[in-house]
């Protein structure tokens, strides 16, 4: 039998373990650091994330939908560049770009499931079209443009290793 709280607990958690790596991943290409493992459980529970998503009943599309279907493809290209072409050339910047976009889309939705569900933030946009939810949201996408071009910028592992190699 279907639990819709057991399912969301799971995507809960998936979604938090996919925020938690995913800043662990986004610190190493600061520092160039090829994070094999924290980037597979990132990538994974990002997908996994996006594509529970779509466990919950539903009728007709919804804004989670869309989020959830531009996420799977930003995952997709963003697995393709690390696994399928290595990371070689421009396969780097799009990784990390893609890597950023994925975390942001995550975030993103945090911010949208706190306001509302923490009633706080509830009370100050109950219907998540109000300035404070907007200014929330610009802020978090501003804190990841300049994120993004830092880490595609800063993220050259293959320069590391050729200085200690």
């Amino acid at each position: 039998m279907f639990d819709i709280t057991t399912f969301t607990g799971f995507h809960t958690w998936l979604s938090l373990i996919a925020i938690a790596t995913g800043v662990v991943v986004l610190a190493g290409m600061f520092a160039s650091r090829m994070q094999p493992v924290w980037t597979g459980v990132f990538l994974a529970t990002a997908v996994a994330t996006s594509a529970t998503g779509y466990g919950f009943p539903f009728s007709g599309v919804l804004p989670s939908h869309v989020v959830g279907a531009i996420a799977l493809v930003i995952l997709a290209v963003t697995l393709a560049a690390r696994y399928a072409f290595h990371l070689a050339r421009a396969w780097r910047w799009i990784y990390a770009a893609g890597a950023v976009a994925s975390l942001y889309l995550l975030v993103f939705v945090a911010v949208a499931q706190a306001f509302g569900k923490v009633p706080a933030l509830h009370i100050l946009a109950p219907t998540q079209s109000e300035p404070p939810f907007a200014i929330a949201q610009g802020v978090v996408l501003i804190v990841f443009v300049l994120l993004g071009i830092g880490a595609a910028r800063a993220f050259q592992p293959a320069r590391v290793r050729a200085a200690f190699a």
